[in-house]
């Protein structure tokens, strides 16, 4: 599985799981360590509210991947890219 990470009010990025491994907190307390690979995969935006905690999807309503990283237009400054997809126009 993979751990899909909500930035800006959407999904941009995926890690995948690679495993699960007993662990203890400073405090003492047991816990689940989760190994995650370090390689960033993009994904296509998806919005996404941002919440605490887990939360499971489905196959089906996970964001597919991006295959890469969007090129941006030259002719568009940043800040107006960034406002167009805050306003849900634009996907990134």
């Amino acid at each position: 599985g993979s751990l899909y990470w909500v930035i800006r009010g959407f999904v941009l990025v995926r890690q995948r799981v690679l495993d699960l491994r007993p662990d203890v907190r400073d405090d003492g307390t047991a816990c689940c360590g989760i190994v995650l690979d370090p390689e960033l995969v993009p994904t296509r935006a998806q919005p996404r509210r941002a919440f605490q905690g887990w939360r499971y999807l489905e196959a089906a309503d996970a964001p597919e991947n991006a295959g890469g990283l969007v090129q941006t237009s030259d002719d568009m400054p940043p800040g107006m890219r960034e406002e167009l997809r805050e306003l849900r126009l634009i996907d990134w």
